[in-house]
């Protein structure tokens, strides 16, 4: 059997353990090299010529990628989780023990158990390499580092900077480890082995920086230290609205073990852990990780391959085209070229592009010089001037049918016979702009979502005609930009736009039945969504809302008609944060909490008050879009539940502890959502209506995933 740990002796007396998981590409940790690495250490313990032991990897650009999540589902009870991490403490703990220095020499990912695994020993020392990250992103996938981290952390860099890690699960580039003291020296790569070797025969941890004097008030006392705690749990609890286990725990076991010892505190933190990987967030939110990292080996086309993208263009400056060609020249490093009709767009697009990456150089992630050659990649013309060669064309014009028709002809005309043309429509049939095309194999919708930037979905549309090369080629352009792209298939709204319509519909009618704009949002922040209902209409644009209803009501039925709220608020121009007008107020003052615009329920003809329980004023909303989720699978729109879980999560922050809207039918059960629709459909008529491959579900006692 191949081994995972080689021991090799240099003549200096120092040891060198290579870490290298065979037939994988990157090192991770697992429950069964407990065997091997004990019988290492102890060859390591029996050898009096050892003097010093370095860790290294025998990976190209990882440490080690943290634990092996598979290990995880594996476990069938707390109690087989709560031994994963108690057999990882006892390895950890003797390598800490050994009484020759220990010392990591870290290149590359170095994440989670990874992140644990150096943490027990003496010393770190990371390259200077962009491709070396150090985290412990465990709260992401609801669970807490399980390894001894929430003991050895806070003890070696601070309890303030330790939570900080560890509750948002950020990863840190070599010069913040090196600042905060997670690792005592950074080199460049090819002198790593060479220094660990050398603090491994100096054997003396290096001297300790000097914190500055409110840091140590804070830290070195119980009292500064409850500060600290309370401070964090009551941020936790406003950001996870009690939704998350994860970090309160996070903050349990760091607090026990500061307070009573590393012992105590270890035997915490394995209980704990053992909790939260039998918890149903742990297990929505893994499902999420396995969901994504499956989707990234699919073409989205069966065993077509991707088409090679080497230049793209952007018709439309404005801010979804400056978006897209931001991510194509930043993310994808692909060539692009933006075209306006006016200069006044493409210096727009060009502004828009340059800030983002003047943010990386003010925070230090890039040099000048590398934002420069990045800006260097997109160009700008008025005219189809050098677009022939092109390969992909993104258009981000304005949503009208003729228009775009109009784009397909140019495109045709100007650029080569393989040249995809895909359109950014948030509501138009694909098969309608497709008309225009003689080539209409070469057209494809492709869906991003505002911020592009920030938002990490993107849909890829295909209608009738589209080739399967060009679903594969577009898939593979998006994911290039950092994208995380579903295939979906065309109709009105496609799959994300439609539920949650019917979603922002049922709030809108909430509101002229009386509830208030506040308690509203606050009902579906409790839920779980990120913000509430209103505060995105302000966000994507009241004018927005009201353009595709009715074009969703006119293609999918009666069910997609909007409440008269629309009308009222746009004959008083609110289009939201736009033009500082909507539900909310966009003064520019100091103050921190937003305030609603109370002339809103004038607008409306409104007098808020009938405040109702926010569990049911969300679950009415929330049934509209699980409702309509089942029926775009029902349709094909999608091609199968977990898509749909990620496009709702991705897209419309769905909330990920429940695991997307299939994930939560299955919580629920079929029976119990037909249930509820049917008692809504009694009060307040079709539109609760249950599609019938619920009604079939909720028969048959069938679900979307197996158990």
């Amino acid at each position: 059997m191949t081994k995972t740990f080689n021991l090799t002796r240099r003549e200096d007396g120092i040891a060198v353990l290579t870490m290298d998981v065979p037939g994988e590409t990157m090192n991770t940790l697992r429950a069964e090299f407990g065997p091997e690495i004990r019988d290492v250490l102890n060859e390591i313990k029996s050898d009096s010529q050892i003097k010093g032991l370095v860790l290294v990897s025998g990976k190209k650009d990882s440490f080690v990628a943290g634990a092996d999540i598979s290990m995880l589902d594996a476990c069938r009870t707390a109690k087989d989780a709560k031994t994963v991490s108690s057999e990882g403490h006892v390895v950890f703990n003797e390598l800490e023990g050994l009484n020759i220095p220990v010392v990591a020499a870290i290149h590359g990912v170095c994440l989670g158990g990874g992140l644990e695994l150096a943490l027990a020993c003496h010393q770190r020392v990371c390259s200077d390499s962009k491709k070396t990250l150090m985290g412990l992103p465990e709260v992401q996938l609801g669970l807490l580092p399980g390894g001894g981290g929430t003991q050895r952390l806070p003890r070696l860099v601070g309890v303030a900077k330790s939570l900080d890690l560890m509750l948002t699960g950020k990863q840190v580039r070599p010069k913040q480890a090196l600042k905060m003291g997670l690792v005592d020296d950074m080199v460049p790569e090819s002198i790593l082995l060479e220094t660990a070797v050398a603090m491994a025969l100096k054997g003396k941890k290096s001297a300790k920086k000097q914190k500055p004097l409110m840091e140590r008030v804070l830290e070195g006392t119980s009292v500064g230290r409850n500060i600290i705690f309370d401070q964090a749990s009551k941020q936790v609890a406003k950001k996870t609205q009690g939704n998350y286990p994860a970090p309160a725990k996070i903050i349990h076991c760091v607090r026990q073990g500061m307070a009573k010892g590393i012992t105590k505190g270890l035997a915490v933190e394995a209980q704990s852990f053992s909790e939260l990987v039998v918890s149903s967030e742990s297990a929505a939110l893994r499902s999420l990780f396995f969901a994504t990292t499956e989707m990234k080996k699919e073409t989205g086309a069966g065993d077509v391959q991707p088409k090679d993208i080497k230049k793209a263009m952007v018709l439309g400056g404005g801010l979804m085209g400056g978006g897209i060609a931001s991510v194509t020249s930043s993310k994808a490093k692909i060539p692009v070229r933006v075209k306006d009709i006016n200069q006044k767009g493409l210096s727009n697009a060009l502004s828009y592009a340059y800030k983002l990456l003047d943010k990386g150089v003010k925070r230090r992630h890039m040099t000048p010089a590398v934002r420069d050659n990045v800006m260097a990649l997109m160009t700008t013309s008025t005219d189809f001037t050098g677009v022939k060669n092109t390969d992909i064309v993104v258009e981000a014009v304005f949503e009208d049918l003729a228009l775009k028709h109009q784009m397909v002809k140019d495109i045709e005309r100007e650029c080569s016979e393989s040249t995809i043309f895909a359109s950014n429509t948030s509501s138009l049939p694909i098969s309608q702009i497709a008309e225009a095309a003689t080539r209409p194999e070469n057209v494809i919708g492709l869906h991003y979502f505002s911020p592009v930037e920030k938002m990490p979905l993107v849909e890829v549309i295909a209608h009738a005609k589209t080739s399967p090369e060009t679903i594969a080629t577009t898939v593979a352009f998006a994911r290039k930009q950092g994208k995380t792209p579903i295939v979906v298939q065309d109709g009105a709204g496609f799959y994300v736009n439609r539920i949650l319509a019917l979603y922002m519909n049922e709030a809108a009618a909430l509101l002229l039945e009386g509830q208030s704009v506040e308690h509203l949002d606050k009902a579906l922040v409790k839920f779980g969504f990120p913000v509430g209902p209103m505060t995105l209409l302000d966000e994507v644009g009241i004018d927005v809302g009201a353009k595709i209803s009715p074009i969703l009501e006119a293609e999918l039925g009666e069910r997609f008609k909007a409440p008269a709220a629309f009308d009222a608020l746009m004959a008083d121009d609110r289009k939201g944060r736009k033009n500082q007008k909507g539900f909310y107020l966009y003064n520019k003052g100091k103050k921190k909490k937003k305030q609603v615009d109370e002339s809103v329920y004038q607008v409306l003809g409104l007098t808020p008050g009938a405040n109702g329980s926010m569990d049911e004023l969300a679950q009415r909303c929330v049934v509209q879009m699980l409702n309509e989720a089942v029926r775009c699978l029902e349709e094909k729109i999608i091609a199968c539940p977990r898509d749909g879980d990620i496009g709702a999560i991705f897209g419309i922050g769905f909330p990920p502890f429940l695991g997307g809207p299939f994930r939560y039918i299955d919580t629920l059960g079929a029976g119990k959502l037909v249930s509820i629709l049917n008692d809504y459909k009694a009060q307040f008529g079709d539109r609760f209506e249950p599609c019938q491959m619920l009604v079939d579900m909720a028969e048959n006692k069938s679900r979307f995933f197996e158990q």
